[in-house]
């Protein structure tokens, strides 16, 4: 008869973890192995990683997972290296060979290329990504070699700014809007350069105002209590810290818990964070025609649960409504 497994006590957990990813983890995975770590109740992640790809990979727990949205939606920064004059059939390293072309460029001809794909476009998504069609993800029929239509998607590059490179190896500084495929735009550099072009790493390095620079790997936490693990987490509010914030009073923030308009004579906002006594965070809403209207809330248990000064503190913007 086999032995018990021991129980693992879930409890509520609410913050936000900067984890750095790494290479060969599926983000699920990732997010179940932090999950377990912190023994959460409740955690999701914030915008999906190829296991081929490493970097930033925020991690939201309790109360936090109703704002991961706002991370999803964000602009996302990324280090991708490309390799020259090799096409595949998964357009990064993980795919067999296509075509092999040589690869004869300058620096000057990589900035060119790379120029030209700045600004809003249309990308159509690979068949080996994880948009899923009726339920299953494109790379399940890819796989089976099944190919599906898909219709282009509209996304932004902000800038590509060569960090470095020579010959065939290529490593840019890419800022884009979400849903931006960086393997479809190293293959249409690489075509715009004459000699095609795979993906042979990628590294997310910020996602809105989050960076890599405060993200650990999961192997840092493996010996830390749960005092410790606490003390990593970044405030509940971290993913709209850089909104308007609006501090009310315990009358006040009481009622906007539950749900009711609060008239405050400020300014219209679309989007702000609502403070309560000693800095608690509430919730989310907009003002408008003088009134503050609830979008997002915390239960009482989580604006208990989330004590500000039980977090580490993240640099924000001066408070346009107060």
């Amino acid at each position: 008869m086999k032995a018990d497994r021991p129980r693992i006590v879930r409890r509520a957990v609410h913050g936000v973890l900067l984890l750095d990813k790494g290479l060969g983890a599926s983000s699920n995975g990732a997010l179940q192995q932090a999950k377990r770590l912190y023994r959460a109740e409740k955690a999701g992640h914030t915008g999906t990683l190829d296991p081929l790809a490493t970097g930033l990979l925020p991690i939201c727990f309790g109360a936090a997972t109703k704002f991961a949205q706002v991370s999803l939606d964000a602009d996302k920064r990324y280090l991708a290296t490309l390799k020259l004059g090799v096409t595949t059939t998964t357009g990064d390293g993980e795919g067999e060979a296509l075509r092999v072309r040589e690869a004869c460029v300058t620096r000057a001809d990589v900035a060119a290329a790379c120029a030209g794909f700045v600004g809003a476009t249309h990308q159509v998504p690979p068949m080996h990504s994880a948009l899923k069609h009726e339920g299953k993800p494109l790379y399940a029929y890819a796989r089976d070699g099944v190919e599906v239509e898909r219709a282009p998607r509209a996304v932004t590059i902000h800038s590509i700014e060569i960090v470095e490179g020579e010959a065939d190896r290529w490593r840019l500084d890419v800022w884009c809007s979400k849903g931006t495929y960086v393997r479809t735009l190293a293959e249409g550099i690489g075509e715009a350069l004459g000699c095609g072009a795979h993906l042979a790493a990628l590294r997310r390095t910020a996602s809105g105002r989050l960076s890599i620079e405060a993200a650990l790997p999961i192997e840092c936490f493996a010996d830390f209590d749960d005092a410790a693990l606490e003390a990593t987490l970044l405030p509940v509010h971290t993913l709209v810290a850089d909104w308007p914030a609006v501090s009310l009073g315990p009358e006040d923030a009481g009622r906007f818990l539950a749900g009711a308009r609060r008239r405050l004579g400020l300014a219209d906002a679309p989007r702000v964070r609502v403070h309560g006594l000693g800095g608690a965070f509430l919730g989310t809403g907009h003002m408008a025609d003088g009134e503050l209207i609830a979008t997002r809330l915390l239960t009482p248990a989580e604006v208990a649960g989330a004590t500000p000064a039980a977090r580490p503190r993240i640099e924000e913007p001066e408070s346009l409504l107060s």
